[in-house]
This record gives C-alpha cells, sequence and structure tokens, in this order.
C-alpha cells in the first residue's frame, strides 16, 4: 500500500467531490455528472502541493441511514476510505446551504478524530465568500471557500489538507518489509487456489470446476529458503457487467484490497487464451499501485503444438508494456514449473526494496544524453540537471529538469527504455516524477549532467 499521505473527500451526493477531485489531481479520472451517486467505488490519484505528494480518495456520496442495499455498498467504501485517509476533507455545496445530511456527515467526521477541512464548494466569485461563513455551524475549525470549476483556492484548500503531512525525507524513509506478501490474482477458474494448495502442499482452498468458488481473501504462511512468504489467495475478478450478486461485488472489493496490501502479485492466466483484454486492466491497477508483477500462464498441460519460447514471445510481441515482467508458463494441476514460481516472486520483492545510489543515476543520465542528444524545439533544447531515488516498494525517481515541454514523448520513451536495460528492475514498475525549474524554485543548487 502507498505509504504517501492520503486525504479522503467525503461528503452528501452531488456535491462536487468528483470534480474537485479532478482539478486537484489535474486530469479527468472521476466521472462527473449532475445525477447522484455516479461515484461508487474508492477513487484514488497521485498530487503534490509545493514539492510535498499525496494521495487523494474520491468516494460516493454520504446518503440516508435508510438507503438500500446499494447505496449501503457505497457508504462501506466511504467508510474505509475514511479508515485509511490521514486527513478528511467534507465537501458541501454553497447555493444549496447545511442539509440535514450535510449535518449528519459532519457529525460522523468529527468522531473519527482525524483532521477535517470544510470545503464550501461551488464559490464561483468572492462575492459568495458570505455564504461561506454560515457553514461554521456544522463544527468543524477549517473553514475554505472553492470552486471545483474554476479552481478558485484550491490551492489554500489543499494547504489545510496538509498541514499535518510529513515532509518529502520523512516520506520516503519507511523501513524494508519484514517479508513478501504474494497476492494471487486473476479471472475466476484459472487455478489460483489449486496453485495456492500446490505451493501450500495441502488443501487449504476449496478447489472446483465452478467459476467463483472463492469469494473470500484467503492468507496463509509459508518459508522458502528460510524466507517467509504470505500467500493471499482471492477471489476472481469479473467483469462488472457480470457481477450480478451483491457477494460477487464485495469479492472484488475484496481483491482490489489484495492486491493494495500485497508486495508482488501473480497474475494468474488460462496458457489456452492468452493475455485478455480483461487481464490487462488488471495488469493495470497493478502497475498504478506500484506492485511488483508476475504472470503465470496456467494450465499448459492442456496445450499442444506450441512452443514455450514462441507462447513467450508472441505475449511480449502483443503487450509491450509487461515486456519487464517474469512470464512462466505452468501446471498447478500437475506441479509442472511450480517451483520456479516462489523464486522468481523473491527477486521481484528484492527488485522492489532495491535502492540506486543517486551517483549511479547520474552517470547513466550523463551516457543517455551523450549516446542520444534530446532535440532542439523551439531554439531551447532539454537540460537534465539530476535523477534521484526517491522511494522504493513502490519505485519512484525524481527527475529534474529545466522544462517539461522540452521533454518530447518519444525522447522520454527512449530514457525509460535505456533506464531499464541498465537497472533492470524486473518484474516492478517504475515511475518517474518530473520536475522543472518552476517546482526548483526553492533550491539553491543543481548538479547539472551535460547531454553534449
Amino acid at each position: 500500500m502507498s505509504n504517501l499521505y492520503k486525504v479522503a473527500l467525503v461528503g452528501r451526493p452531488n456535491v462536487g467531490k468528483s470534480a474537485l477531485f479532478n482539478r486537484l489531481v489535474k486530469k479527468r479520472v472521476s466521472i462527473v455528472d449532475a445525477a447522484e451517486g455516479v461515484t461508487r467505488d474508492r477513487i484514488y490519484g497521485s498530487s503534490e502541493l509545493f514539492g510535498k505528494p499525496f494521495e487523494l480518495i474520491d468516494t460516493g456520496g454520504i446518503a440516508s441511514p435508510n438507503a438500500d442495499a446499494f447505496q449501503k455498498q457505497i457508504l462501506f467504501q466511504t467508510e474505509v476510505a475514511i479508515e485509511e485517509a490521514d486527513s478528511l476533507v467534507m465537501v458541501v455545496d454553497a447555493t444549496i446551504g447545511i442539509t440535514d445530511l450535510d449535518q449528519m456527515v459532519a457529525r460522523k467526521l468529527l468522531k473519527v478524530n482525524k483532521p477535517i477541512v470544510l470545503a464550501v464548494n461551488k464559490v464561483d466569485d468572492e462575492s459568495k465568500n458570505l455564504d461561506v461563513y454560515n457553514f461554521y455551524s456544522l463544527g468543524i475549525e477549517d473553514v475554505v471557500g472553492v470552486s471545483a470549476k474554476h479552481g478558485y483556492q484550491v490551492a489554500e484548500l489543499l494547504e489545510k489538507a496538509l498541514k499535518h503531512a510529513p515532509n518529502t525525507e520523512e516520506i520516503y524513509s519507511k523501513p524494508q518489509a519484514d517479508h513478501l506478501r504474494l497476492a494471487l490474482v486473476g479471472r475466476p477458474n484459472v487455478g489460483k487456489s489449486t496453485l495456492l494448495n500446490k505451493l501450500l502442499k495441502e488443501e487449504r482452498s476449496a478447489v472446483s470446476d465452478i467459476a467463483g468458488t472463492t469469494r473470500d481473501s484467503i492468507d496463509a504462511t509459508l518459508y522458502h529458503d528460510g524466507q517467509k512468504i504470505t500467500l493471499i489467495d482471492t477471489a476472481g475478478i469479473r467483469k462488472k457487467n457480470k457481477e450480478k450478486e451483491a457477494v460477487e461485488k464485495f469479492a472484488a472489493i475484496r481483491t482490489e484490497d489484495s492486491i493494495e496490501r500485497a508486495d508482488v502479485c501473480l497474475l494468474m492466466i488460462d496458457s489456452r487464451e492468452g493475455l485478455t483484454s480483461f487481464e490487462k486492466r488488471i495488469i493495470s491497477k497493478v502497475q498504478e499501485l506500484g506492485k511488483g508483477l508476475l504472470i503465470i500462464s496456467n494450465k499448459w498441460d492442456l496445450v499442444s503444438g506450441f512452443r514455450m519460447e514462441h507462447c513467450s514471445k508472441g505475449i511480449y510481441d502483443d503487450n509491450m508494456f509487461v515486456k519487464y515482467c517474469p512470464l512462466l508458463f505452468i501446471s498447478a494441476k500437475d506441479g509442472r514449473n511450480v517451483d520456479s514460481i516462489l523464486q522468481e516472486a523473491l527477486e521481484v520483492f528484492n527488485n522492489l526494496n532495491r535502492k540506486v545510489s543517486t551517483s549511479e543515476l547520474n552517470r547513466f543520465m550523463e551516457r543517455a544524453l551523450q549516446f542520444n542528444h534530446p532535440p532542439m524545439i523551439r531554439g531551447k533544447r532539454l537540460r537534465v540537471y539530476y535523477m534521484t531515488q526517491v522511494g522504493t516498494n513502490p519505485i519512484e525517481f525524481s527527475v529534474f529538469i529545466n522544462y517539461q515541454n522540452l521533454l518530447a514523448p518519444a525522447y522520454f520513451r527512449y530514457l525509460k527504455n535505456t533506464f531499464r536495460e541498465s537497472f533492470a528492475f524486473k518484474g516492478c514498475p517504475v515511475k518517474f516524477h518530473l520536475r522543472d525549474r518552476k517546482k526548483q524554485a526553492n533550491r539553491n543548487e543543481t548538479f547539472h549532467i551535460k547531454s553534449r
């Protein structure tokens, strides 16, 4: 799970939480609509304020306690976000005023004993600032009038929400995880529970040919070469339109929670079907959370007429975004190649916690720039001042440059591909945070990496 400071946006339906979320993360992530209840699950996004990174959580609207089962599911998701967050931003609507639901939400949040800021949304001009004072009656000390639509006073809102956040050095100084937490994820009936039982050498999970037998996340502990590993067997993730039962909806929620608390994910696929579009979305979720990834192609015993090498090349050629991931062909039923899984997972785990010195990174960057000079854009050339690692598990780097608009997408891809060739980080997604001159204004000195 990300170690960034977390801020959750909460409130009743249709007050502009998703619009504010999109404004703060600077991209359209949450769906914005006039209808109530459009946001149902927790939605995560990353942003920063004055060099201080944080994670933002958008939630569904808190409705009446007598709401239907669907609204209760939204409430459950919101309560999880409140529990997970370090500080809370309650959003209200200035044009409507204080409602009974607003009062209920405020009372609920004040009992949580976490920092709270009240964002009075839809204050689209200064003349409406007077409306803000009425909201102090909700009992929340920090109140800010904002406009999610126009960006009015959103920086002031974030300053209050982040006043208790640690500085960057404290954020990234977390200790290395004590042992590997390994989650088995994938569609129903691809053999996750069979593999779990084979690895544990016992019948720990129920196994059947019926899709969706496992509905809870099951943890089990084993040791490999003296190293402790926690295995998390998850319910299969179904496509949303096939989640007909409420229990299956919650199974999907538990699966996502399992991915979040894992270090490395084993994505199991069916060798007869290859990597489907739905599994690519699972990969996207794993990569978004910065988790290590191994792709396990199961049921190889049912495949004939194909060589592993050819199938492996086909998957990598068609899906370049997983080329950094180990790909193993196994038969969980027969135990073929199962023994190599844990060793590969431990190698990925070690990579997740690996640190590269700033001097090594800057030597790499200097070589990359000299081998292939950045292009001239409008008479100017990209300058890279220095590069440093700012996080492990997930792997994150900051790259300090002169202007972001001088970093052409094709050249950025070249730098990332060259980085992979130099440092590998097998099985690990790598995030690069670009810092341009505007974000370096308070720095006293920089180290310049020559591009010529």
